[in-house]
């Protein structure tokens, strides 16, 4: 049984915590049970409708009184909708004979001080964010769980996007949601080799496993929900073996699209894996090759992945016959975005010689520090059309910030180049504004030159 000290501590919270005008109407009420008690003593207990305890704790009187946080810093009486509206609150639940508020009732007030919590600067880390946002989430203070909302959203990766992911579900954040799922579909491959990705509980790992816009081979996503069963079989103190693996995956393993592999990766990866019977395996292989195909409970339609789009920054191009020349020099250009994307590559001008290959080594930079590049070939058809060249995993680009695109390129022909070119182009909901780089040494810029496109995701 809880003891009286208990009770009467539960009581004093409560009453602490109750608005200014129940609290006059509960001493209103205790006056009326102290005058009806002198005139007739057997009838004050069933007057009150305030429990023994606190009753006694409201009529208490003490010596000294305890500020609280309110009394320290009183709230302004400042002619505001805010006021008019936590007003009519308490009015309507005396209306409406409500003497315990709403549980949300701190969200009335628009500052922290409002609420009998003290205040201070907020200070976030990475490490303590997520444990922030609970105890905000708890204790329903919305300012502070939409600075940490806000801060998880800055520091998104392809790192921790899956970890985040679980979190946002958890704590019911659907922006937050939005944005982790973004990450994850355009840079799938780093977010599935992430090390939290292992961290993530069965019921993510289900919604990321049957994501038709997961942009990733089917192989790394198989090689991803290995790790993660290896992961979980120490979580639960199993020993490492394959069965185990397969018990702890279950039926998410059913939701690989082990069939829609390259035969390559089949064969050389999830056949030699051990977690397929033999007899999946065996089908699978017939599914590759055979007329009539098997039926089979993996499946079998290959993930819709994302559709690139293309920002086009040229209105014409053109060739001469001195023109455009490669001799490892570098041709570069500065953008910004006003929305998050994720750069994939650049569309390259070819030859306007007749066909001919070129060696493209391009390269991503923002403040001078590289944040992805690669070395790569492609050839062209001799045609003035633009040709991709594509980076190993797309790179995250944040809004309102520029970026340098550069590419060095090696051909012994002349290519076409692009000319009459805009500071400003409109490619779906995203804005991209174009400036000079002083990186460009080979004579790109603005108004033309080479990069005519950047290929990305939004």
């Amino acid at each position: 049984m809880v003891d009286d000290k208990e009770k009467n501590m539960k009581c004093l919270t409560f009453f602490l915590m109750l608005p200014e005008t129940v609290k006059n109407r509960s001493k209103k009420s205790s006056k009326k049970t102290n005058t009806s008690s002198n005139s007739s003593s057997g009838s004050s207990s069933g007057s009150s409708k305030l429990p023994p305890v606190c009753y006694e704790i409201i009529t208490l009187k003490t010596k000294k009184k305890k500020k609280m946080a309110a009394d320290i810093f009183p709230r302004k009486k400042a002619a505001n909708s805010s006021s008019t509206t936590v007003q009519q609150y308490h009015q309507q639940n005396l209306s409406n004979n409500n003497l315990i508020p709403a549980p949300n009732w701190q969200g009335l007030y628009p500052t922290i001080r409002e609420r009998y919590i003290y205040c201070d600067e907020i200070d976030l880390a990475a490490d303590t964010v997520l444990a922030t946002l609970y105890a905000a989430k708890k204790y329903i203070v919305p300012h502070l769980a939409r600075a940490c909302v806000n801060f998880l959203e800055t520091s998104l990766s392809a790192k921790n996007a899956c970890v985040l992911l679980s979190q946002s579900c958890l704590f019911e954040e659907p922006d937050l949601t939005q944005r982790c799922w973004e990450v994850i579909d355009a840079q799938a491959e780093l977010a599935l080799k992430s090390e939290g990705f292992c961290d993530i509980d069965f019921q993510t790992l289900e919604s990321i496993l049957q994501r038709e816009t997961l942009n990733a081979k089917e192989i790394v996503v198989f090689e991803a929900a290995l790790n993660w069963a290896e992961v979980e079989c120490q979580r639960q103190d199993l020993a490492l073996s394959i069965e185990n693996k397969r018990k702890v995956l279950g039926k998410a393993l059913y939701l690989i699209r082990i069939p829609t592999m390259a035969l390559d990766d089949f064969a050389n990866g999830a056949a030699q894996s051990g977690v397929l019977t033999l007899n999946e395996t065996n089908d699978i292989f017939l599914w590759y090759t055979a007329a009539k195909k098997p039926e089979l409970q993996f499946v079998s339609k290959a993930r819709k992945g994302l559709v690139p789009q293309r920002c086009h920054r040229f209105q014409s191009c053109a060739y001469r016959s001195n023109q455009w020349r490669y001799r490892g020099r570098c041709d570069s250009i500065q953008f910004a975005v006003d929305k998050r994307v994720f750069i994939a590559g650049f569309g390259l001008y070819g030859s306007s010689c007749g066909s001919a290959e070129y060696s493209a080594k391009i390269e991503l930079k923002r403040q001078g520090v590289v944040l992805g590049q690669n070395l790569s070939k492609y050839f062209s058809d001799g045609s003035s059309n633009t040709f991709p060249v594509w980076f190993e995993y797309p790179v995250q680009i944040e809004p309102d910030t520029f970026y340098t695109a550069s590419v060095i390129l090696d051909g012994n022909e002349l290519s076409y180049f692009g000319q009459e070119g805009m500071t400003e182009v409109q490619c779906g909901k995203v804005t991209v504004q174009f400036q000079c780089s002083s990186d460009s040494t080979n004579g790109t810029g603005v108004q033309g030159g080479q990069i005519p496109e950047l290929i990305f995701y939004a």
